[in-house]
Order: structure tokens, then C-alpha cells, then sequence
């Protein structure tokens, strides 16, 4: 009887995977989806259109980061990814609808605290610094008939981000992610038509959850 109970807890052991133990000098891989939603604050648009405004869409797409565990419990996390957005008219430039849109780049660089890296269940919190790259502006149909041909664009950000995220085993190597943080990232917008040039700032300041799948190396 002894045996077979020996022998059952024996298989058991076997049979239960050793679920990853982060530990300093690992590599952790994550591909995750994102939300980048703009919690938005624009100026008005001056000198010609003081009662107009701008808003930025919310945009889905496809992230990759590497984060590296410089101890057990602190990591180092580099965050690529590259968004497009719509930039609409509100207040007196409601009627245009789409006013622009730009393509977004904003690496990001987080200093992470790891609670619990012998654990099945690990949660994070992080902060660090952002640069926001915005590169192919395009004016919209609907502005540019209405006030003329114009040039865009969008000057470049530093700002900080923070980060809160957990990541929970799926066998010893693969995790599953969850992640939220908020960038802060402030820009001017310079619309230039002609001779004339407007200028808007805008607080795009999002909020980015997401979900994904990691792998530690």
C-alpha cells in the first residue's frame, strides 16, 4: 500500500510541470494586441479657428516587447509599436468630420518591479520614458476642400509612461500577459495652407490595455 501511494505521488510530481521561475539574466518575449485609447485635451485651433478644436480615434493593433530581468524581481522592458490614428474637427470644425490622420511610432522604456518571479502568478508595475515619433500627416479630403491645400504636421513627444501588468503561466516557458499604462504625450499640430499657418496643442495622453501571449528565454 505504501508503494502505491509512493508511486502515485511519484507520477504526480512528474506529470506536473515546473512552471517558469523568472530570474535575473532572463528574457521575456511578449506579443501582445493593444488598445490605444486618446484620454484627449486640444487647445483651440488659432489664429483662424479660435471656437475649433480636434479629437484623436482610438486605434487596435498588433505590439511586440522584450523585457530583460536585470535581478529576480527588476526588469527592463522596451515596448514597440506603430498606430494610426484620425484626427476629427469639434467645436466649430465638427462639420469636417476627418480633418487628418498620421501614423504613430512610440518606443517606450519602463523600469519594471516584479512581486512575486518564483511564482505561477506574477504581477508588475513599472514606469519609465516615452518619445513619440508622428510621421506620414495627410490632410483630409473634407479640409482641404474647405479651406485649401494643406501640409501637416505633428511635432515629435517625450513624455513618461506607467505600466501595471501580470503575467500568468500556461507551461513552464509560455505566459499569458495582461498589461495596462498611460503615456503621456503632448504635441502641437501646425497646419499650414498657403501663407496662412494654424496651430493646435493637443494632450493625446492614452490609455493602452492589452492582452498577449509571452515566452521567457
Amino acid at each position: 500500500m505504501k508503494f502505491v501511494v509512493a508511486a502515485s505521488v511519484l507520477a504526480a510530481a512528474v506529470a506536473t510541470p515546473a512552471y517558469a521561475q523568472v530570474e535575473a539574466g532572463d528574457v521575456l518575449v511578449r506579443a501582445r494586441a493593444i488598445l490605444v485609447s486618446p484620454t484627449e485635451d486640444s487647445g483651440p485651433v488659432m489664429p483662424g479657428f479660435p471656437a475649433g478644436s480636434v479629437g484623436v480615434s482610438d486605434r487596435a493593433a498588433p505590439e511586440l516587447d522584450f523585457t530583460y530581468m536585470v535581478t529576480d524581481h527588476i526588469g527592463a522592458e522596451l515596448i514597440l509599436a506603430t498606430t494610426k490614428h484620425n484626427i476629427t474637427g469639434r467645436g466649430a470644425l465638427s462639420g469636417l468630420g476627418e480633418v487628418a490622420d498620421t501614423r504613430v511610432l512610440p518606443p517606450t522604456l519602463t523600469l519594471q518591479y516584479h512581486f512575486a518571479p518564483k511564482s505561477h502568478i506574477r504581477p508588475y508595475v513599472g514606469a519609465g520614458i516615452n518619445y513619440t515619433k508622428f510621421f506620414s500627416e495627410d490632410a483630409s479630403r473634407s479640409l482641404e476642400t474647405a479651406i485649401g491645400k494643406t501640409d501637416v504636421h505633428l511635432k515629435d513627444s517625450f513624455g513618461y509612461a506607467l505600466q501595471a501588468g501580470i503575467d500568468v503561466d500556461i507551461t513552464p516557458r509560455v505566459f499569458l500577459n495582461l498589461d495596462v499604462k498611460y503615456i503621456d504625450i503632448d504635441t502641437t499640430a501646425r497646419l499650414t495652407t498657403g501663407g496662412a499657418v494654424n496651430r493646435v496643442d493637443v494632450s493625446i495622453d492614452p490609455i493602452v490595455p492589452a492582452i498577449g501571449i509571452g515566452m521567457r528565454f
